[in-house]
């Protein structure tokens, strides 16, 4: 799955965001969804990682999907945690 940018701003780099879902799953396309909505109030770029194309991702993530990660830490899972992402995009600025 390819780089689907969330929000653009010209006067800053955005933060690169990874989303492992799984085909089929609705807290997945939940979290996504709510992502999207964020994208007027904060500036990211989200890949969409689907973890069945990997084994290795399989075997870390299983069933704990959806996850949010950012510069390599977990900043939720199961569901979006606005604050934590606020939180971590503020580091990552």
């Amino acid at each position: 799955m390819a780089h689907e940018p969330v929000s653009q701003s010209p006067e800053a780099e955005n933060v690169q965001l990874k989303l492992f879902v799984r085909r089929d799953c609705h807290l997945c396309a939940e979290m996504h969804r709510e992502l999207l909505a964020c994208a007027g109030r904060q500036t990211f770029e989200v890949e969409l990682v689907d973890i069945d194309a990997d084994a290795a991702l399989v075997a870390r993530y299983g069933h704990k999907v959806p996850v949010l990660v950012g510069d390599g830490e977990e900043i939720c899972h199961y569901f979006l945690d606005e604050h934590a992402l606020s939180d971590f995009l503020t580091r990552a600025s």
